[in-house]
């Protein structure tokens, strides 16, 4: 029986990121490139006419910015995945993608083994980040507690509920949160739950985009348009 395929349009400006995804993607059975496009107007109307499951998309793109770009391909095809494949990896830009709709992000300089499973976490309907670009809100939300700063944010949250929310923001399936917190993926889930509630949130990505936000130091660099 062959494995079901997720088609996917690649919308990236450089030729040659797109021409080494097609290679890499090429020879994955469950997955298809179905269209290419170096411009956000051109990602649309291959997302128009041919209803993917899946857009990979780059932050810098010359007619539009990503904020656009995810509004404009969700407003289009609302049940739609993105993940969102850069170079840029700071937090506040990380934020700005999932708080307008991203359901992934991850850099280019990715081990392939894991790119492919991001594409395949985000295809199944669940978030993903790159590890590395939550680092900075990791280190500051665990040292949070000397620093006063939990009063009006994480303090909602039960001292386990702490625990799980900088390990979905790591990009950690429920099995993995799981396996490090010893505890049983049903538990896990009913705590994700929990959180989805007390953060009157409804997907994985924008309780990360809570986590981070929350994260930010005070006086910090200021969010990024993009």
């Amino acid at each position: 029986m062959k494995p079901s395929l997720t088609s996917i349009v690649l919308i990236d400006d450089h030729e040659m990121v797109r021409r080494g995804l097609r290679a890499l993607l090429h020879l994955e059975p469950d997955m298809t490139i179905v269209a290419e496009a170096g411009t956000v107007a051109d990602g649309v109307a291959a997302v128009e006419r041919l209803a993917p499951h899946m857009v990979l998309l780059d932050v810098k793109l010359p007619d539009a910015s990503l904020t656009e770009a995810c509004r404009r391909l969700l407003a289009l095809a609302p049940k739609l995945r993105i993940l969102v494949l850069t170079s840029y990896a700071e937090d506040s830009t990380v934020m700005a993608a999932v708080q307008n709709g991203a359901h992934g992000y991850v850099l280019k300089d990715i081990r392939t083994d894991e790119l492919l499973r991001a594409i395949r976490t985000v295809a199944s309907g669940q978030g993903y980040l790159d590890p590395r670009v939550t680092q900075q809100a990791l280190r500051w939300i665990r040292t949070s507690s000397h620093l006063g700063v939990t009063s009006h944010g994480t303090s909602r949250l039960s001292p386990q509920e702490r625990l799980i929310l900088p390990l979905l923001a790591e990009g950690k399936t429920n099995k993995e949160i799981a396996v490090q917190l010893r505890l049983s993926d049903k538990t896990v889930k009913n705590y994700l739950a929990n959180i989805f509630d007390k953060l009157h949130v409804k997907r994985r990505t924008e309780a990360v985009a809570w986590f981070m936000k929350e994260a930010q130091v005070p006086g910090g660099a200021r969010s990024q348009s993009f």
